[in-house]
């Protein structure tokens, strides 16, 4: 059974100029075209500038980076070539700046701290795992996390990753022994029935790749029932 979300609109952007356009990811959508053969938001996002700009023809959309299907939040996309040139040089050189908020069932044994681990992933289970030392074809996974705060017995942490690991944010905080609500794959108990995990890029900052001015994005939480009661935080 398909969770594929509808088109995107008005409603789902975030940030738009001539070069660049962000998007609030909805949990369930994927960025770009895989096996399941579920219609990925880089082809809603194409059709929605394509309609809004009349371009029959279709409009450039360049990816920069992923966002987890089960993951909501801020995701960004080029408009241009020479956007997408630039920005990817940003993301390499660790010049965008990522943060989450997850909710977590177990409060971590410290309120701030920076994770250190190295990450192997199972490309053929499309899962990864940590160690506390190198290993053979790892990558070195760094983040800072702080607790924000606890609601019901729920506690929600920011995030901020210093690299960009596939999975890195989900298998830390598991290795910390604080799996992500909704996130079986990792240890929690229950896996959501709306295929989403409690993790959601909530914003991205950056200097703008042609007007050097900076640029703050920030994603409003997902209105399920649970999500938005942390809005405040």
């Amino acid at each position: 059974m398909s969770m594929a979300n509808g088109p995107i609109t008005d409603r789902d952007v975030l940030y738009e100029d001539n070069h660049l356009i962000a998007i609030n990811k909805r949990a369930g959508d994927i960025v770009q075209v895989d096996q399941t053969g579920d219609e990925p938001l880089d082809e809603k996002v194409k059709q929605y500038l394509a309609k809004k700009y009349n371009k029959p023809n279709g409009a450039f959309l360049g990816v920069v980076h992923r966002l987890d299907r089960p993951v909501s939040g801020v995701i960004l996309f080029a408009k241009t070539s020479k956007a997408l040139d630039r920005i990817n040089k940003l993301f390499k050189e660790r010049e965008m700046h990522k943060t989450y908020w997850a909710v977590v069932r177990n409060k971590p044994a410290t309120t701030a701290g920076t994770l250190v681990h190295w990450l192997v992933k199972n490309t053929q289970k499309n899962v990864t795992k940590a160690y506390d030392h190198e290993v053979k074809g790892s990558l070195r996974a760094e983040l800072r996390y702080k607790l924000l705060g606890e609601l019901n017995g729920y506690y929600l942490l920011e995030v901020d990753p210093i690299t960009g690991r596939p999975h890195q944010i989900r298998v830390q905080l598991a290795t910390l022994g604080c799996p992500i609500v909704g996130d079986n794959k990792y240890g929690y108990p229950r896996g959501s029935l709306k295929k989403s995990i409690c993790l959601h890029a909530r914003r991205l900052t950056f200097e703008h790749p042609v007007k050097k001015e900076p640029v703050h994005i920030f994603a409003t939480l997902p209105r399920d029932g649970f999500w938005e009661r942390f809005e405040d935080f």
